[in-house]
């Protein structure tokens, strides 16, 4: 393990802290009314952007209703902007507007004349600056929004005031946001609102910011430095929407942009599993599968996935209708870990479409109370000695509000080996993560079959030769091996207690086995589809393990494997 939070990042901190404070404040006592006035552009949303984000018309229906239900909390009233937040990400996601899509897609005449109500609420108790409402984070998603949402503000000139004066104002704001996704998804949402507006000042601002940011952010594999799918795909997403707004204008769109489009697509086929969803890593979940189809068919380079993706961390095998991804590599650092697990060395697999072994996963949309408990190396298909993880968040208090919900501790060495051959391919990595506190490296080895039908692996812990013995020899350190299985998929012990029956949504059967010990099947939640958290269950073998040696022989060291049966229950 290693430190990763020094005096300086502290000092960085509250720095940002301090400029961002004195910004606020001045905003407060009146310097955002030099932006906060002008006319209102003639030639706003000429043209209509392409919206080729997701949406559900069932949430779309709830908010037509007056209902509105984000992160665990819900809220009725025809003017929600008038009450009291239940939770400030509730506030986050109401003030960003990343609804209001939802609510256009609703098949029913009266939705777009209730999205312009709602906006008119926003307007009416916003629009002087706030603290809050106008942060940069909030504003540039809600920006984004309004930008693809031509029927609520076209011929409306109080609304495009609105809009023209939060993009003008971001312009000067952005600079006092979080480095990461936040500040391109402010470069985006000058860039769009620029064009919507006609306004090359604001776009070319965006396409500056953006040009810093890329190379920034997105790596050589083509990953965001957060390590999470879902984000990559937020990004190409972002920047497919920018492709379209400059081939509306007749421009080619920059080629900082372009290029990095061109990057980012590739590894999103990378992150799909067979069902055309996500894998589910450090903070994201499934996504939605048109909008995924959406942003790759959006500009089709030919590219094709690939099996090791050095950067971000993670290696994918696919055969025989298999698909397996597993993380082997570190957590993101810095501000990046924010939203990061402990996840090192875990596995997603699906079979025919069909997810099997999985991790619990995140989205935006689930209740605060799960956030932290989804982070540890316990909601994840790998292995936890002692129930703890593999990489440790900064403890609540002072630090924590100041540095964020970042990791401080996380494992120092992680190695990753690849084989592959004509009976399948094999993969062997190790990290370091529970070295400092149990004197333990883990190793997994993990083989799938050329057919897809054979998933075997092998989980060790053992102490390295330059370590030396451990000064206690009896003493015994207990483990766990998790393997969190989808919703779909029934689970069934087997008389002899070490092997397990899995039934696919499609009938298929599959076997669980091993040499580890008795197989328990433990309950556990499913948070990746978004929605509601879905109850599911876990394979889970413990044994202890000595405090010596190669980890190549029990207690040590664990068998395991996923086995095709073919069809054994209804469709």
């Amino acid at each position: 393990m290693t430190g990763l939070v020094r005096l300086g990042d502290y000092a960085q901190a509250a720095n940002r802290r301090f400029r961002r404070e004195i910004f606020d404040t001045l905003n407060s006592l009146g310097a955002a009314r030099s932006v906060l006035s002008g006319s209102v552009p003639k030639t706003a949303f000429s043209h209509s952007l392409k919206d080729i984000r997701g949406t559900s018309t069932a949430r779309g229906a709830a908010i037509l209703n007056g209902r509105f239900g984000f992160s665990g909390h819900v809220l009725d009233d025809d003017d929600p902007f008038s009450q009291p937040m239940p939770s400030r990400r509730f506030a986050l996601a109401l003030h960003s507007f990343d609804w209001l899509r939802d609510l256009l897609a609703c098949q029913d005449a009266d939705a777009p004349a209730q999205a312009g109500h709602l906006v008119d609420c926003w307007i009416k108790h916003y629009a002087r600056w706030n603290s809050f409402a106008w942060a940069p984070e909030i504003s540039a998603r809600r920006l984004i929004n309004w930008s693809l949402a031509p029927a609520v503000f076209r011929d409306n000139p109080e609304r495009i005031q609105a809009l023209h004066r939060q993009a003008r104002h971001l312009r000067r704001s952005i600079r006092h946001a979080r480095p990461g996704l936040d500040r391109l998804r402010g470069g985006v949402a000058l860039m769009l609102s620029g064009a919507v507006l006609d306004m090359d000042g604001l776009r070319q601002s965006g396409q500056r910011l953006l040009d810093t940011e890329l190379p920034r952010q997105i790596q050589t594999d083509g990953g965001h430095i957060s390590r999470a799918p879902s984000t990559a795909v937020e990004v190409l997403t972002l920047l497919t929407l920018i492709d379209t707004a400059e081939a509306h204008a007749n421009r080619d769109t920059p080629e900082k942009i372009s290029r990095a489009i061109d990057r980012i697509a590739p590894i999103v086929r990378f992150f799909r599993m067979g069902d055309g969803g996500l894998c589910s890593f450090h903070g994201g979940g499934e996504g939605d599968r048109r909008t995924i189809d959406h942003a790759l068919a959006a500009r089709d380079t030919g590219s094709r996935s690939f099996g090791f993706a050095p950067n971000s961390g993670y290696q994918r095998i696919e055969a025989g209708g298999a698909i397996l991804v597993m993380d082997v590599g570190k957590p993101a650092q810095g501000v990046a870990s924010a939203s990061a697990h402990a996840s090192t060395q875990a596995f997603e697999l699906s079979a025919g479409g069909h997810r099997i072994v999985v991790n619990c996963g995140w989205t935006d949309e689930q209740p605060e109370s799960w956030r932290e408990a989804v982070r540890a190396t316990a909601a994840h298909s790998t292995l936890t000695i002692e129930e703890t993880s593999s990489a440790r968040l900064i403890p609540r208090g002072w630090r924590r509000q100041l540095m964020g919900p970042r990791f401080e501790d996380q494992p120092v060495q992680v190695t990753a080996r690849r084989n592959e051959e004509d009976i399948g391919t094999w993969l062997e990595a190790s990290h370091d993560g529970y070295r400092e506190t149990f004197g333990l490296l883990h190793r997994r080895r993990i083989f799938l079959a050329a057919d897809g039908g054979d998933l075997r692996g092998e989980d060790g812990l053992y102490r390295p030769v330059e370590d030396g013995p451990p000064d206690e020899v009896d003493q015994r350190f207990r483990f766990a091996i998790r393997f969190h299985l989808h919703p779909d998929v029934k689970a069934s012990l087997a008389r002899d207690g070490m092997s397990a029956l899995l039934v696919l949504g499609n009938g298929d059967g599959w076997r669980f086995r091993t040499d580890g010990g008795p197989v328990r099947i433990e309950r556990s939640v499913y948070l990746a589809s978004g929605g509601t958290p879905k109850r599911t269950s876990q394979i889970v073998v413990q044994s202890e393990a000595e405090p010596f040696g190669a980890g190549e022989r029990p207690p040590n060291r664990v068998r395991w494997a996923f086995q095709r049966l073919g069809r054994v229950g209804g469709t």
